[in-house]
């Protein structure tokens, strides 16, 4: 019998791509497609978002919550009295120990379920508590960083559907659908939509990425070098004269500091740290900056996972504000806000903050907030490290820190040593297994739901949004809710006071996920209700912005060179290679997992049955290395055990590695955890305690044929 169809669409990622679900006689997940008519994505829906049906009707999924007993083992447990005790338990540590012995962790399930994206944080604040922690800070918050460093333009970069140019380091947006500047709708036909009308690419990655493969320029560094190739591009450009002399006079500070720190970093100098031709760098930078007028450089994971990530993101957007890269007074802001509150986008600069110096102070470490957060490099330490203000409890809502947190070794320690632990999730993830009670929330088409509206102008470029309501019932038997029940069930049972955006929670009478929702859309353009009767969601473009001049007596410039900036540029220069590894690891994403979700279900396990480790067949040819060979990946932090796996695509002296694989023994058959590989006691970023996650130095060793890997 053929199931009926409905429209929604994929929260597992940034792409939100609109598809058509079927569901069967009892309204349970059948199939998935791509809805052609989306006007968004048109038709596209990549596969593991077209398998979130196993996920759905996996045997594996958790419905009822579950207590851990004595012996380790799992009980079922009444959803109601599991809030009961955990809010009981709650309340004893409050009292003994204090709001600061309550921490939170966010992840990818969190970020991507809007009617509760932020009530964790909202639970912690009512509890007097500041240690809120998330994958963010452990992926691209060296991004916020840089704008609180250099400042920022209120109108933002250049935008992708208007650029001459895109210059983009460490980004594979056909793969991830997740970069900075790029369109991620339907990537590829984005993409080759851009192309044709004469957009020019240039791609800075270690491996001939998707995306690469569309490049006109595309150099290939070592990983963690790409600061080294910044610096040198910004000091050919202010040696030939290529800047946007007109806006650096208007707007930019600094500028001879700029000039005189990055001087050192020559081509030849560049080359020699990146192992690339200077003549590509030279080709990338006349492309970039004398022969375009428009378009921006950005970044993804590549430079930001890498050692000095702050500083390569403060050179990208140097890169952008000398070329005068932003859109400028009279042009149309393409999403000025649809959930989000507009505002003012007047072309002028909004000075460095450098929020993180100023309110709250982490105990380990001394770090400031980002975004209302603080660095998860810092959170294991939070855990162990005894005295006053150490965190006894931990609530993780969609996350799974015991895979994503670096150097696992100590991730997993401080975990096993909480006095809670308690986990929103609907699979036995690694977090779960360590848990003292897991909550199972409802999936993706169970729930109501509207896009990551907290990030929306880096969902789409367009005044766009839509409502998708459940559609899809839970399994029959399970006892399961919107992740929103629980954490308002914890904030009424302990008596707190929670908002949602300065707006008060009537915990007593609990919202729905539809008042919730609702909350978030209050400064849309027409009413929630209006937004909940489009089936392909609303576009808002009858209304739009522009950018206003410069405010009379507005004079601030963006700080191209502050001095800690400089102190790293330096820092750069006297580094000397780890002569006793002879390979860099990269990390990589795999386009049918995200992290550590995906990777059990049949379908995905079909076609992704390992994570091996990727090598130039020449590098495997050198360690005489066959395709499947198991090998041991060594770093000054840990080791793991692999099979190899040939990577035209990759340059020589790299291994390339998926993270969010492994298991809390740290070897999962074939498949093992990079976190083994990285510290956070070293090599970590100042401000953002970031961990060096790639162009990590290692050294590979043959085993002989194991058959039990």
């Amino acid at each position: 019998m053929a199931g009926r169809e409905k429209l929604s669409f994929c929260r597992m990622c940034m792409g939100h791509c609109g598809v058509v679900v079927s569901v069967d006689q009892n309204n349970h997940l059948q199939h998935i497609r791509g809805d052609h008519e989306d006007p968004q994505t048109m038709g596209y829906a990549c596969f593991k978002g077209m398998k979130a049906n196993e996920a759905h009707n996996s045997p594996d999924r958790i419905l009822k919550p579950l207590k851990k007993q004595p012996d380790g083992s799992f009980v079922a447990i009444k959803l109601e009295q599991a809030l009961d005790e955990i809010a009981q338990r709650i309340s004893r540590i409050l009292q003994d120990k204090g709001p600061e012995a309550i921490a939170g962790y966010k992840g990818g399930g969190a970020f991507f379920t809007a009617s509760s994206v932020t009530l964790l944080n909202s639970l912690l604040a009512a509890m007097g508590s500041a240690k809120m922690f998330s994958s963010v800070t452990i992926d691209q918050s060296s991004k916020a960083v840089a704008m609180g460093r250099i400042g920022t333009w209120p109108a933002g970069r250049d935008a992708f559907h208007r650029g001459e140019v895109l210059m983009l380091f460490g980004a594979n947006p056909l793969l991830t659908l997740s970069t900075n500047g790029f369109d991620n709708r339907n990537p590829m036909k984005r993409l080759k939509g851009a192309r044709e009308r004469g957009m020019k690419l240039i791609v800075i990655d270690p491996r001939e990425t998707e995306t690469a493969r569309f490049a006109d320029v595309f150099i290939q560094p070592l990983p963690g070098e790409d600061h080294a190739i910044l610096a040198a591009m910004l000091n050919l450009i202010l040696t030939e004269g290529w800047q946007d002399s007109e806006f650096c006079q208007r707007y930019a500070g600094q500028l001879d500091e700029l000039r005189a720190a990055v001087a050192p970093f020559t081509l030849e100098y560049a080359s020699q740290r990146a192992e690339v031709p200077a003549v590509k760098i030279r080709e990338a930078t006349e492309l970039f900056a004398r022969d375009s007028a428009r378009g921006s450089a950005s970044s993804a994971t590549g430079p930001d996972m890498s050692r000095f990530p702050n500083l390569a993101e403060h050179l990208i957007e140097a890169l952008n504000v000398v070329c005068g890269r932003f859109i400028r007074e009279g042009e149309e802001v393409p999403n000025p806000g649809v959930l989000l509150p507009r505002y003012p986008r007047n072309a002028e600069v909004l000075p460095a903050q450098r929020w993180w110096e100023e309110g709250y102070k982490s105990r380990v470490g001394n770090y400031g907030v980002i975004d209302g957060e603080l660095p998860t490099g810092i959170m294991a330490e939070e855990i162990l490290q005894g005295g006053e203000g150490q965190v006894k409890c931990l609530l993780v809502h969609g996350g799974n820190p015991a895979s994503a947190v670096p150097d696992q070794h100590k991730i997993v320690k401080a975990l096993k040593s909480l006095d809670l632990l308690v986990t929103i999730e609907p699979f036995m993830t690694m977090t779960a297994q360590l848990s003292d009670y897991i909550l199972p929330p409802t999936l993706q088409y169970e729930r109501a739901d509207l896009p990551l509206y907290i990030y929306e102008h880096l969902v789409t470029p367009d005044p766009y949004t839509r409502y998708t309501p459940a559609v899809a019932s839970v399994p029959a038997g399970a006892e399961v809710c919107d992740d929103a029940h629980y954490l308002l069930g914890l904030g009424r049972r302990l008596n707190l006071s929670m908002r949602v955006f300065d707006q008060p929670l009537n915990l007593q009478s609990q919202p729905t996920t539809d008042q919730l929702l609702e909350i978030a859309t209050r400064h849309a353009p027409c009413s929630f209700s209006d937004i909940k009767k489009a089936d392909r969601g609303l576009l808002f473009d009858r209304d739009p912005q522009f950018v206003g001049p410069r405010p009379t007596g507005s004079t601030h410039l963006f700080s191209l060179m502050p001095e800690d900036v400089a102190e790293e540029l330096q820092q750069i220069l006297s580094l000397v290679p780890a002569t006793q590894f002879k390979y860099r690891m990269a990390s990589r994403r795999m386009r049918d997992t995200l992290n550590s979700a995906c990777k059990d279900l049949p379908s995905i396990k079909a076609r992704t049955p390992r994570n091996p480790a990727f090598m130039n067949p020449q590098d495997m040819q050198r360690e005489s290395l066959m395709e499947g060979d198991p090998v041991v990946i060594s770093s000054e932090r840990g080791e793991i055990t692999l099979r190899v796996a040939v990577d035209p695509t990759l340059r020589c002296g790299v291994v390339s590695i998926a993270h969010g694989f492994g298991s809390l023994a740290g070897q999962d058959g074939d498949s093992a955890s990079t976190n083994l590989l990285i510290s956070t006691d070293r090599h970590c970023a100042t401000i953002n305690a970031m961990p060096r996650m790639s162009g990590i130095p290692i050294n590979i060793k043959g085993l002989a044929a194991d058959k039990s890997l």
